[in-house]
């Protein structure tokens, strides 16, 4: 879980606006050459866009399909996140939801109540299979000739 700072951001980024002590200052993480001409340094945000487009769009199209979808829409926003302060607040949002959820997952309490959800699912699951095998047969509701 985060520690919350009561001192301001310091020059050291110590700490980002939210307050969830996020470790890097927020802003462009380009070689300062780059940053120091306007136009390079807009031509390297249209670059890093653009190819944080396509690893995103790339696991958007990996969701529906076998593959590490999220991992990928992930690395996408962490490509983003070297030059977007947004792409920085929205991953430093999400690792700490994930930190919190996985907290949460770990508290014996919570454990219980999913194991008990999980058997109950599983019940109702194998009395709509016996419902249907003592109803119906082996035989398939459709044709497949």
């Amino acid at each position: 879980m985060a520690v919350r700072s009561d001192k301001p951001e310091g020059a050291d980024g110590s700490a980002g606006p939210a307050g969830d002590g996020g470790g890097r200052p927020l802003g462009s993480r380009a070689p300062l050459f780059i940053r120091r001409s306007r136009a390079l340094h807009v031509s390297w945000q249209v670059a890093v866009f653009v190819v944080g487009l396509a690893v995103v769009g790339a696991g958007v199209v990996l969701l529906p399909l076998p593959g590490p979808g999220w991992v990928v829409i992930f690395l996408g926003m962490g490509i983003w996140a070297t030059e977007f302060v947004w792409a920085q607040l929205v991953l430093r949002w999400t690792r700490r939801k994930v930190s919190e959820a996985a907290d949460r997952a770990l508290d014996p309490a919570v454990r219980r109540r999913n194991i008990v959800l999980t058997a109950i699912g599983l019940a109702v699951i194998a009395a709509v299979a016996v419902w249907y095998l003592v109803r119906y047969g082996w035989v398939l509701p459709w044709n497949l000739h």
